[in-house]
């Protein structure tokens, strides 16, 4: 039987104390249209991993300039004052994106109807005043616009001398739970706030040409939701943290690109190396295999499909790992051996069965597809 802990309220209350002094905050009270000159001129960023993000409907979009005209109360939008003095959006992207849509000042070629600069909100499915549907900016009287102009929003700032990962943990808190953010859309926009640079290197390799072509299968729609940039993180994090593995991949996944991306954490990352690693498993891939790289057997275990098999994708890539060093990518007879091994394994009724089916996400299952995967080509190497 647990004993519940003893603590002291002085202890709480001075730990909490310590973690005020890093922070810093400002509210201001600016009007829209403050935000769309402060957007123009560079002095408010929406990142473009974050604007990718807005998905508000036109309907959406059209009711949110119903309620500024209706002087109807907005929540605050949040920003991080950076090092320059310029502000980054964290929090209010879509409301800010709907003014902008209005004025003709938005771009979001991701939406089903896409954006470019210039293109101007129609409101629609506008249900207090339904008066206003059809109309654009131009359509609204001087006097509306005015009004809409000077609409006014309250904007926390996180001051500049705060803690990086009190910056990191707000916007995190403020957008987890967001329907429209998948896992790794979240890690972008949250983790580089600790620092940007393993953040950047994840998204420059899902762009190199060997990566692409293993991954060609990828749908738009996945590659929008940076499932592409999830996969490159997944490979370093299994190759170089495999033991930290529990159960949920989301966590397992959060949690290391945290440790390299925090200053203070000692785990280190050599960018050099890991990239040289990376390129050359994506090579060997694209060599071997092409784009049915990650793809699997076919219901008669004769062929190979196009398909991706995100087991496929864990237990060759790291399962290649035991022999990389010994592969010359320039010797076609080791090449074409390593793709009848690949092939091989691909087809072997064995692996097939470790690598289908549900309840296979978990420690054990993953040690045993990159386990067969690496005894199988470690014999066929000769090593």
């Amino acid at each position: 039987m647990s004993t519940k802990q003893t603590i002291n309220p002085v202890d709480v209350i001075d730990a909490i104390d310590s973690q005020l002094k890093k922070v810093h905050t400002q509210s201001l009270d600016l009007s829209f249209n403050e935000l769309l000159d402060m957007k123009r001129d560079g002095e408010l960023d929406i990142s473009p991993d974050y604007q990718r993000l807005f998905r508000w409907t036109e309907g959406a979009r059209s009711r949110f300039i119903e309620s500024l005209l209706l002087e109807m109360p907005v929540p605050p939008i949040y920003v991080i004052e950076e090092n320059d003095g310029k502000y980054l959006l964290i929090d209010g992207l879509q409301r800010i994106s709907s003014y902008l849509h209005f004025r003709g000042e938005l771009y979001a070629p991701h939406l089903d109807t896409p954006v470019k600069g210039g293109d101007k909100l129609i409101l629609s499915d506008c249900d207090i005043v339904k008066e206003l549907n059809g109309l654009t900016f131009e359509d609204l009287s001087l006097a509306l616009q005015i009004k809409l102009k000077r609409a006014f929003v309250r904007v926390e700032v996180v001051r500049k001398g705060s803690d990086p990962r009190f910056k990191y943990h707000m916007f995190k808190r403020l957008n987890t739970g967001g329907e429209l953010l998948t896992n790794q859309q979240l890690r972008n926009c949250t983790i580089r706030l600790l620092d940007p640079q393993f953040n950047d290197f994840i998204i420059e390799l899902s762009q190199t040409p060997n990566f692409k072509k293993c991954t060609e299968i990828l749908s738009s729609d996945q590659r929008l939701a940076a499932f592409d940039q999830e996969l490159v993180l997944r490979y370093f994090a299994l190759k170089n943290n495999r033991e930290g593995f529990k159960h949920d991949v989301a966590d397992f996944l959060t949690e290391y690109m945290e440790e390299v991306s925090d200053p203070e954490n000692e785990r280190s990352f050599d960018y050099v190396n890991e990239k040289e690693n990376f390129n050359k498993t994506f090579t060997v891939l694209a060599l071997t295999m092409e784009d049915k790289a990650f793809g699997y057997a076919n219901k008669r275990a004769d062929n190979i499909t196009k398909g991706f098999g995100v087991y496929h994708f864990e237990a060759f890539t790291i399962g290649l790992q035991a022999i990389l060093s010994h592969i010359d990518i320039s010797n076609s007879k080791q090449i074409s051996s390593l793709k009848a091994a690949i092939t091989d394994i691909k087809l072997d009724r064995e692996f097939i069965g470790i690598t289908t089916g549900g309840g296979k996400n978990s420690k054990g299952p993953l040690t045993e597809r990159i386990s067969f995967v690496e005894t199988k080509l470690l014999r066929s190497h000769g090593s």
